[in-house]
């Protein structure tokens, strides 16, 4: 998956911007604070249907404005031209594929696929669970739609638990239709997310082993109820407790998946230099984890991925982007970028939401 052009305006401090990026590197180089991160989310968001940095549109749009507009046009390695935009009005998203309207968001993903990483992306390793689930889901969502419908189905049926369950109602026979959906689609989320895991850690820990040349990774999937032909047991046990707390306690929106550098959590044990190098590592894992799902490799997103990284990390980290993969690279500091052909890179500078190409 290449991208071919980008197009967008009023997104944040971005003016309206119209470039085509090249087909190995693009390089957005420019101050703190000048638009580099904003291009990166502009794609991510057309894509994904979501911004990383935050959950409310509104915050999306220019200081003063009340809309914005993104396309991001693609080929598939297969030829196949498609694009998608992305317009936000007075506090309503609309998105079109190939200029035919999307009813439902989630129909959007994976037709576009990226990988992106941000400095946020530490708290991969070392915050809350939630963040590595919604990690897990959103890879799975964009490269198996049986996946994110089985996710979509648990989620409305935990919904409607716990709004039986905040009613103080302890009917059986009102809790149990959506604790038997919750287990027909949560063992669907369980027996994927461990899969996905597995095959994760193992790309991840020859990834580690190339660009950090240390101790070793390894990805542990930590499901809430280990056994999910279990799930409507459990939940049925768990009823009374639940009542009294009027929420869901157990369940696949309780998994784990655990980080371990050199057999020891990195969440509690790993330094900040591990924790953000095992983050990086594990968004170069999907990568490959795409390229082996879905017979492409997704557009790679870097932002601010050099910094804090020595030259020797940083050209093994440049060494470990596949050749046919294509990435757009940000960075305040393109003198520390390992030397690259020049028939390889386009190089952009941004300045004041305006971008000029070097």
């Amino acid at each position: 998956m290449r991208l071919t052009r980008v197009q967008c305006g009023q997104f944040r401090g971005l003016k309206d911007m119209d470039f085509m990026p090249g087909p190995r590197f693009t390089l957005l180089s420019g101050a703190n604070a000048q638009g580099k991160t904003s291009m990166l989310e502009a794609i991510l968001y057309a894509a994904t249907t979501r911004s990383h940095r935050t959950s409310s549109d509104d915050e999306l749009a220019r200081y003063g404005t009340s809309e914005f507009h993104i396309r991001i046009d693609a080929c598939s390695v297969a030829g196949a031209p498609v694009y998608i935009e992305a317009n936000w009005w007075r506090y309503a998203k609309r998105f079109r594929v190939n200029s035919i309207p999307q009813t439902r968001l989630s129909d959007v993903l994976g037709k576009i696929c990226v990988s992106f990483f941000a400095p946020e992306d530490i708290v991969l390793v070392k915050g809350a669970a939630s963040g590595r689930r919604l990690y897990l889901d959103l890879q799975l969502s964009q490269m198996m739609p049986p996946y994110l419908r089985a996710l979509q189905r648990y989620r409305q049926a935990l919904r409607q638990r716990n709004e039986l369950l905040r009613r103080q109602c302890a009917d059986p026979e009102l809790l149990a239709p959506w604790e038997s959906q919750l287990a027909v689609h949560g063992k669907i989320l369980v027996t994927e997310r461990e899969a996905c895991v597995r095959e994760l850690s193992d790309i991840a820990a020859t990834l580690y082993g190339r660009i950090v040349e240390e101790e070793p990774l390894e990805l542990v999937y930590k499901p809430d109820i280990a056994d999910p032909e279990n799930i409507t047991q459990v939940l049925g046990e768990t009823r009374n407790g639940d009542l009294q707390r009027k929420t869901t306690g157990r369940g696949p929106h309780r998994d784990d998946m655990e980080i371990r550098i050199a057999g020891k959590e990195a969440r509690n044990y790993g330094s900040q230099g591990q924790q953000k190098s095992a983050a990086l590592v594990l968004k170069l894992a999907e990568v490959e984890l795409t390229l082996r799902r879905m017979g492409e490799y997704p557009v790679v997103l870097l932002d601010e991925a050099l910094a804090e990284l020595d030259s020797g990390r940083a050209a093994r980290l440049f060494s470990a982007i596949p050749a046919e993969a294509q990435a757009l690279i940000t960075t305040a500091h393109p003198e520390q970028l390992p030397a690259i052909s020049p028939e390889d890179m386009q190089h952009f500078h941004i300045e004041g939401g305006r971008l000029e190409k070097k």
